[in-house]
């Protein structure tokens, strides 16, 4: 995707890129400032986050709709004010930060951010406005509608990724080689390797994804080899949780450096 001045769209890098998925969700905690702390420490410069937001309509850090699995809370985050929500403590540090703070922490880290409720992309939205510029971040979605809406608000300097139905048209294409119309924002196609019983990423998916002008980020990978495999076929991304263990891969390629 080219911005209305032809040049690539300042998201992006020269691929492949390192997401650290969650922050890099292995090491105990993750979307957590803890989590994006050490990501960055470790080198990472591309960061995969999710969103929800509060019944008064903050957008915040999470990938659940509850907090039960995070901190041992049953509430869901959209039952909840950030009043009540910003009083949750896990290990003594706030379990869900608000996505405006996050942004103003690590003005120089790029986040891939995946809006995981309706009532989360005006919050989402809002807050990339005030607090990033277009070279911060991606929105991104499994629902279409949630993701056309996404894409109509935050205007059309901002990069999105393709939602699920978006993807299944393009896999298909790739099939058969047919060009398709994409949303003027797409920059990347982000998947997982295999949907159910079917192989999304092969040499015939990446080859016209690229085709089309579109990168190509896998999720979520933890195993070497199977890393090793992705960047073989030429994927443009790899999100993993084992932020270590995609370093050392990329180290061994001689990528890493591309990372800074």
């Amino acid at each position: 995707m080219e911005t209305p001045q032809g040049h690539p769209h300042p998201y992006l890098a020269a691929p492949p890129l390192a997401f650290a998925h969650r922050g890099g969700a292995a090491e105990g905690d993750e979307n957590t400032a803890d989590a994006f702390d050490r990501a960055v420490k470790a080198g990472y410069r591309y960061v995969e986050t999710d969103v929800h937001a509060t019944r008064d309509g903050i957008a915040v850090v999470l990938h659940d709709a509850n907090l039960a699995r995070v901190a041992g809370e049953p509430q869901a985050v959209a039952s909840m004010t950030w009043a009540d929500l910003k009083t949750v403590r896990v290990g003594g540090a706030a379990a869900v930060p608000r996505l405006d703070e996050v942004l103003d922490a690590w003005p120089e880290i790029r986040f891939n951010i995946d809006i995981k409720a309706d009532a989360a992309v005006a919050p989402t939205v809002t807050a990339v406005h005030e607090r990033a510029t277009p070279d911060q971040v991606l929105l991104a979605s499994f629902s279409d509608a949630r993701l056309r809406r996404a894409r109509e608000l935050a205007g059309p300097m901002y990069a999105t990724s393709l939602a699920q139905q978006e993807t299944a048209r393009l896999w298909l294409a790739s099939r058969v080689r047919r060009r398709i119309a994409l949303p003027p924002t797409a920059v990347a196609a982000q998947v997982p390797i295999r949907f159910g019983a079917v192989r999304l990423v092969d040499r015939r998916f990446v080859d016209h994804a690229h085709a089309l002008g579109l990168q190509v980020h896998v999720w979520t990978v933890d195993d070497p080899a199977v890393m090793e495999g992705l960047l073989d076929l030429g994927v443009d991304g790899i999100m993993t949780d084992r932020i270590a263990v995609l370093r050392e891969v990329f180290t061994h390629r001689g990528l890493w450096k591309d990372q800074a």
